[in-house]
């Protein structure tokens, strides 16, 4: 039996990571009586009524927690769209001299900037918590925030930065080439510059979390595969505008539905 490379080594624990973010994220939300679209049951349902004020100990009102869970949803959403990005940088291994490691190297500071996020926006929960905004489950609790936030970042898919963060994202080769470096401190400053720029480009799918629940698996997997599709180089730009649109109508309904 032939040996397995250490490049299929690699990918197959890079999908296992995926995988294995997703059992976890599935866990917890069952664990917590959610159903697959994020709702709750009654145990979640006086989870999400508690007050985040009170004397007795609950992890989903404080830092830690919650940032380990937007870590492991960083991995589960984020680990297929940099998919592109790796098979870019193999691509380049022959014809430019990279390395393995170089590769790993991009991988990790791609997840580091996404987990530098996750730190962000799990601040970004406890404060709309503790404000009143969203409840112990991540749930926006008025439809005119919910409203809000979907509009907003409907609007920002016709941005500048938008525009300009999607083409990095959309064509790594580019990048690469005017920062290309070889070996794994290289392809991790390579990897912390693409994953800044992806932040730049999907933020907004991550915040929209809060309109129907941060553990919401539905919302999950269609910001996923919204994101992934976005990046396909045949198809990625042309989709911008019309999710922005579909955005900004769902917005709208939502808003028009609380009056």
């Amino acid at each position: 039996m032939p040996a397995i490379s250490l490049r299929t080594m690699l990918w197959l624990g890079f999908f296992a990571a995926i995988l294995a973010a997703w059992i976890w994220l599935y866990w917890m939300a069952t664990g917590m009586d959610l159903d697959l679209i994020g709702r709750p049951g009654a145990m979640g349902q006086r989870m999400a009524d508690m007050d985040p004020r009170m004397d007795m100990r609950m992890p989903m009102a404080e830092f830690w927690p919650v940032f380990a869970m937007w870590a492991v949803m960083m991995a589960a959403m984020m680990g297929p769209v940099m998919v592109p990005t790796l098979a870019t940088y193999e691509r380049l291994m022959i014809s430019a001299d990279g390395t393995r490691a170089g590769w790993v190297g991009v991988g990790l500071g791609y997840f580091i900037a996404w987990v530098g996020f996750a730190a962000l926006i799990a601040g970004v929960q406890l404060a709309l918590l503790f404000g009143g905004v969203v409840d112990m489950l991540g749930i926006a609790k008025s439809p005119w925030f919910a409203a809000g936030l979907l509009i907003i970042v409907g609007l920002f898919q016709f941005t500048r930065v938008k525009e300009i963060c999607h083409g990095i994202c959309h064509t790594p080769m580019t990048y690469f080439l005017g920062h290309w470096r070889t070996d794994f401190a290289g392809g991790m400053r390579m990897g912390l510059g693409l994953g800044a720029f992806c932040v730049g480009c999907c933020w907004g799918f991550m915040a929209l979390g809060f309109v129907g629940g941060v553990m919401s698996l539905l919302w999950m997997g269609l910001a996923t595969l919204f994101m992934v599709l976005e990046k396909l180089p045949q198809i990625g730009h042309r989709l911008l505008k019309p999710g922005g649109i579909a955005l900004i109508v769902g917005g709208l309904y939502v808003g028009l539905m609380a009056l």
